[in-house]
């Protein structure tokens, strides 16, 4: 099967369903991070990331052919707008707010939207010009992808430090190490996360 997201997409507008479970699970990891650190904000402890995303990957998949996009930049949207909603319910149901307040799925996605663009930029230099940049997928989503394969510590810290904005001291608490080692094992985080970027480019 194909990993062109255009194509995938082209099959799974036809009714191909393998096509639009492959299309999807593209962006796992991707919608993972982006709802840990809306999670991590607002629901800690309360919210499971993969039970949000495979909410959203449901409503996507039964939506799907209402989606009128063409690009990957154009579905990465659409996704996240889906996971925004998802993610203003579970809000309301948390924090006890009544009926629908669309001031607070906008919000979500605004959130939701800034943590993308953080990914976006890449956390670390750009390494290929802007037109190899535009051949590419999405760079959030292949940065979100490297970060999956990081150990754990590794992309926990960068995590918190660039996504969640804390300081080497704040991450030092929630990580219980001290801020020398957690400058440290940032510092070799991104070098691993270099290294991966690099090896996809």
């Amino acid at each position: 099967m194909t990993t062109d997201p255009a194509r995938l997409l082209e099959q799974a507008r036809e009714g191909d369903a393998a096509a639009a479970g492959s299309l999807l699970e593209m962006y796992r990891r991707y919608l993972t991070l982006l709802a840990r650190v809306e999670i991590g904000q607002r629901l800690q402890g309360k919210v499971d990331p993969a039970d949000l995303v495979q909410d959203t990957f449901l409503d996507a998949h039964r939506n799907l052919e209402r989606f009128r996009g063409t690009t990957e930049a154009e579905l990465v949207c659409w996704l996240r707008q889906i996971l925004a909603g998802n993610l203003a319910n579970l809000l309301r149901r948390y924090l006890g707010t009544r009926g629908r307040d669309v001031r607070l799925e906008r919000e979500v996605l605004q959130a939701i939207d800034r943590s993308s663009v953080l990914l976006d930029r890449g956390l670390i230099a750009d390494q290929s010009s802007p037109s190899q940049q535009a051949a590419r997928r999405e760079q959030a989503v292949l940065l979100a992808n490297a970060l999956g394969e990081l150990p754990d510590d590794y992309r926990e810290v960068i995590v918190l430090r660039h996504l969640d904005g804390l300081t080497f001291p704040e991450v030092a608490g929630r990580m219980g190490r001290s801020v020398g080692a957690v400058e440290k094992l940032w510092m070799r985080a991104l070098a691993q996360l270099r290294q991966i970027m690099g090896a996809s480019a």
